[in-house]
């Protein structure tokens, strides 16, 4: 077969690329938010306990994290495109054995350690392929990829209750796994890897320790990493139980529950995502610290809204507890990588973007099963309105490296990028 030849410097290209990422994120989202919406069908059919379920969850996110700091470590060394490949193909796989599963064991195996395996390979080497690719477009690039997440986890909810409700929970998987099957071979032909940025001479080659020490030396990165494990400790805990929170206490079927849940938040943050990308390109231009600013603010913003999620009994204050929180996390989102690659060396990007995920999902893993034990305690309704807390306190946590430490950090990468 013969393969076409791909010019990796054409202008156009670096927008396939994008094209490409977006469609490897949207199918990631949608695979790890099938379990959540038919979740209950899980529990009642495999006679599971809300303990148990939780656990599942946690152990998905502890594999993911144990495993991402390998795979950025992987994409400072190896062809990125490969490991994109590679990670999206283990995943699809892993999610459409999870609809064989009978037991927790089957569940553990396909979903909380191959799935988890492989969407970890994923998240470092497509980042930096991407803000490979967009250099002064980078913050509006990831915005754009990020709405990969919203519309995602949207998508699967409606479409994974639907299925799930009429036809099982386990034809949900079987869908999404062969979809992102066939994505992994269309890649397999349309991307590739910027070759200048692959070709690194061995001495220039970092020793693993190094890349795992490099983000907890950098305080505005430290800092970061923090925030975002706050931002992962949420978000977990939310997409975990809200389709739960309503078919149970708003009486919902499940693919209205699966729906709801998530609609709201992710049409906000959708629109947020794309004002705060293109917002976060023009302060940059004035002051780099700005990204860092609007993501404090992003969350600090987000609390009373999660508040209104998780304690009002009027279902359209719960639906305008969503928007808020959606469209305020979004500012968050939007800069992330953006920050972290503004204090970190080049050739570290890979290793500290899964030093970052590592700590974060790490840290997230653990919201399922605290709110699965306090669950019937509290009731789920206090759990969610908790994770306002952690919020509010990252928030004033980012408000603080913006205010004391970003300047020295940033002007230290501007000096020299050779290390820290």
């Amino acid at each position: 077969m013969k393969l076409i030849s791909i010019d990796t410097t054409n202008a156009r290209y670096k927008w396939e690329v994008l094209g490409l990422l977006w469609m490897a994120y949207f199918l990631n989202q949608a695979d790890r938010q099938i379990f959540n919406v038919v979740l209950p069908l899980i529990r009642d059919e495999l006679s599971l306990s809300d303990f148990q379920i939780g656990m599942i969850s946690t152990a998905f996110n502890l594999v993911f994290a144990f495993c991402v700091p390998f795979a950025g470590y992987l994409g400072d060394r190896l062809s990125r495109k490969w490991i994109v490949v590679s990670s999206i193909m283990l995943w699809s796989l892993a999610t459409l054995l999870t609809g064989f599963a009978n037991g927790v064991l089957l569940l553990v195996i396909y979903r909380s350690v191959a799935t988890g395996m492989g969407e970890a390979l994923f998240g470092p080497s497509n980042y930096v392929l991407l803000s490979d690719y967009h250099v002064k477009t980078r913050a509006f690039a990831m915005s754009i990829h990020q709405t990969a997440y919203y519309v995602g986890i949207v998508v699967s909810g409606f479409i994974a209750g639907y299925i799930g409700q009429y036809y099982g929970w386990h034809y949900a998987f079987y869908v999404f796994g062969s979809i992102g099957i066939i994505h992994a071979i269309v890649l397999v032909f349309r991307l590739k890897d910027r070759k200048q940025d692959m070709e690194i001479p061995e001495k220039e080659r970092i020793p693993f320790t190094e890349s795992l020490k490099v983000l907890f030396k950098v305080p505005t990165a430290l800092c970061l990493t923090l925030g975002f494990s706050a931002l992962i400790f949420g978000l977990t805990g939310y997409l975990t139980w809200m389709p739960t929170y309503l078919y149970e206490e708003f009486h919902m079927d499940l693919s209205s529950a699966g729906f709801n849940s998530m609609f709201y938040t992710h049409l906000f943050a959708f629109i947020g995502i794309i004002l705060a990308g293109e917002l976060s390109d023009r302060l940059a231009l004035k002051n780099h610290a700005n990204r860092l600013l609007m993501q404090a603010l992003g969350l600090l913003a987000a609390t009373p809204f999660i508040l209104l999620m998780g304690l009002s009994s009027w279902i359209i204050l719960v639906y305008v507890g969503f928007a808020g929180f959606g469209f305020a996390r979004a500012f968050f989102d939007a800069n992330t990588y953006s920050v972290l690659y503004d204090v970190i060396p080049q050739k570290y990007h890979s290793s500290a973007s899964g030093v970052m995920q590592m700590t974060g999902f790490a840290v997230g893993a653990f919201a399922p099963m605290i709110l699965g034990l306090l669950k019937p305690i509290l009731g789920l309704s206090i759990g969610i309105a908790s994770l306002a807390i952690v919020w509010f306190v990252a928030g004033l946590l980012l408000l603080l490296a913006y205010k004391k430490y970003f300047k020295t950090d940033y002007e230290r990468i501007k000096i020299s990028d050779d290390g820290i």
